[in-house]
């Protein structure tokens, strides 16, 4: 995110998840917005909001500075190209020695978003649900619409800052499961397995989805901590309050991680 020129912030997916919940916390402070999108045709018919593609091949289009939002414990040295990548956008934006925050997110939730929901949906309609080794790594869910507060306050300071973007709870995965369990009602038997087992018992269901639920590189990265942090809060709103809150629908549907992206 970006000011730009002084006349628009610009959001790059601002009709997709946290994008759009950046977007709305922008317009909700009456700043003007423009996004760059993969997706034009998916604007919603009188959006305010200024729609220009997210082109590649057009580097001139898209020269203007962007605050971006990255990860955990981006490195370099990780084993995870993800997180390789990440850091490799960290620094280049150190190159620039321009002012830039970033955000590092771990887990989003609220609104529309998938992982809880989706726990939630294979609790209501599986016999069993499968924790790969321990269990025990812990998360930092943040709310969706707490990153958007945190990036409309770091785009408007001119301090160069990386910040963990994090909620308040840290939950292990185990309990989290087992909490979402006990919210929605279900019956379904929590059982560890190997982690080893997780990632092709994912690509299975997605197969049966037409989704891909969850990649080796993501659940490893997960079991090795790498979504979690030590450092403060930066979110307020509780994981466990959301989840309670809603509940009843929660699960419901299943959201489609390909769908909303590519199809």
């Amino acid at each position: 995110m970006t000011p730009s020129g002084g006349d628009f912030d610009v959001v790059t997916g601002a009709f997709s998840y946290s994008g759009a919940a950046i977007a709305s916390e922008l317009r909700a402070v009456g700043r003007r917005v423009r996004t760059l999108t993969g997706h034009p045709g998916r604007a919603p018919e009188g959006t305010s909001i200024e729609v220009r593609p997210l082109d590649f091949a057009d580097p001139a289009g898209l020269a203007a500075s962007l605050r971006g939002v990255s990860i955990t414990h981006p490195s370099a040295d990780s084993p995870y190209p993800y997180f390789r990548g990440k850091a490799a956008v960290e620094q280049a934006l150190r190159d620039l020695r321009l002012s830039h925050a970033v955000l590092r997110p771990a887990i989003l939730f609220g609104g529309n978003g998938v992982l809880i929901n989706n726990i939630a949906w294979l609790l209501r309609r599986l016999p069993v649900f499968a924790v790969g080794g321990t269990g025990e790594y812990r998360l930092r869910p943040i709310h969706v619409d707490d990153l958007a507060r945190l990036a409309v306050t770091a785009g408007d300071s001119t301090e160069t800052e990386v910040i963990d973007a994090v909620g308040p709870e840290r939950p292990t995965f185990v309990e989290l499961v087992q909490f979402i369990k006990a919210a929605v009602g279900s019956r379904s038997q929590v059982v560890r397995v190997p982690g080893s087992l997780i990632p092709p018992a994912a690509r299975l269901l997605g197969l049966a989805l037409r989704d891909t639920l969850l990649t080796s590189d993501e659940y490893q990265a997960m079991a090795d901590g790498l979504a979690d942090t030590d450092g403060p809060a930066t979110g307020e709103t509780s994981l466990t309050r959301w989840i309670t809150d809603h509940k009843e629908t929660l699960g419901r549907g299943y959201a489609n991680e390909l769908t909303r992206h590519f199809r």
